[in-house]
């Protein structure tokens, strides 16, 4: 669900991008407010890049020539607590768009708002958290992935929807372009739904102390199941999920046009419009520049390059999100010591 810079004007993406900033600030601040521990850091740093390396894999929807990829925004909610969360997904995407040129610059603050504000910061709350957290077990978590993926991903599909009509884009008309948009998600969500909640499963049974500590936000995971203990084998199993998908599984990847290049081609006839206007000339300029490894290949576009891409794009993850981490957790710990002094 990457937009692109032709589906928005300089001025809905610029708005995007402002919320998407205050939204990334916000989580920043409330994270504050909460104690890492030992095991968060490495935790936000491996499910990035485990989340990263997963979207590479684009799975085909039976019978309608088109594909998609997890979006990871409940996952990585539900794993670290939905501000963490957001910010472990706005790693993603940020590396995605300078590094990959998967989605426009103009678009990134739409993208992240789609992606991650919509499923970290609104339906993990609302939605999953409800239902998770009564009486935590599998099956509490596996209904609460399901629901809430297949939920965010709606109203994300929306938001693009909107942000397109309200950019102008007359080749896309709202009704038309959203009979399309919402039935392609609704299958896609499904998909990432069962993922996810194959994923939380697992980490339930083997450490449910991330989840609960994770539905208890604001709280220190001691405070929240009274007894902390090493994440170190969930963190392992993601690493190896990470990788597996960046060494082969991402070779396996369906050739399909994910759902909103099939809903665009769906009404234009192709799946891609043409960016046009001085702004998108000048962001599309600075995005080049930035970006070693467009569409995540080699300068020959032979698709050689993709185990390449995904290995080297989880790493740029991991040490982005992990980054951000550390620095939010150094900028606590000065705090308290400048307030204890």
């Amino acid at each position: 669900m990457h937009m692109a810079d032709a589906l928005l004007t300089p001025a809905v993406g610029g708005a995007m991008a402002a919320v998407s900033v205050a939204a990334i600030a916000y989580s920043a601040a409330k994270i504050k407010k909460e104690d890492f521990t030992n095991s968060k850091v490495p935790l936000m740093a491996v499910s990035g890049a485990m989340v990263f390396a997963a979207q590479m894999i684009n799975f085909t929807i039976p019978g309608t020539g088109s594909s998609g990829h997890i979006g990871g925004g409940i996952l990585l909610a539900a794993l670290l607590g939905p501000w963490a969360g957001l910010l472990a997904l706005a790693a993603v995407l940020i590396i995605q768009c300078l590094c990959f040129a998967d989605g426009g610059l103009l678009a990134l603050g739409c993208n992240i708002f789609n992606m991650g504000v919509i499923p970290c910061l609104f339906i993990y709350p609302l939605l999953f958290r409800p239902i998770f957290s009564r009486t935590p077990s599998p099956k509490r978590s596996s209904a609460a992935s399901i629901v809430s993926v297949i939920i965010a991903l709606q109203l994300g599909a929306f938001a693009v929807v909107s942000e397109t009509a309200a950019s102008g884009i007359v080749q896309l008309p709202f009704s038309a372009f959203l009979l399309l948009m919402q039935p392609i998600h609704l299958a896609i969500g499904i998909v990432e739904g069962i993922v996810t909640a194959a994923i939380l499963v697992f980490v339930h049974n083997a450490r449910p102390e991330i989840l609960t500590a994770a539905a208890a936000y604001g709280k220190t995971q001691a405070a929240a199941d009274g007894k902390p203990r090493s994440a170190r084998k969930v963190i392992l199993v993601f690493a190896v999920i990470a990788a597996a998908c960046g060494i082969g599984l991402s070779l396996l990847a369906s050739s399909y046009p994910d759902g909103l290049e099939w809903s665009i081609a769906g009404v234009t006839g192709a799946p891609e419009l043409a960016a046009q206007g001085a702004a998108a000339d000048a962001l599309a300029a600075i995005q080049e520049r930035f970006s070693f490894m467009p569409d995540y290949d080699f300068a020959a576009g032979d698709g050689t390059g993709t185990s390449v891409a995904s290995i080297v794009g989880a790493i740029l993850v991991f040490a982005a999100a992990g980054g951000a981490a550390l620095l939010i957790r150094f900028a606590k710990k000065s705090k308290r010591a400048k307030a204890q002094s």
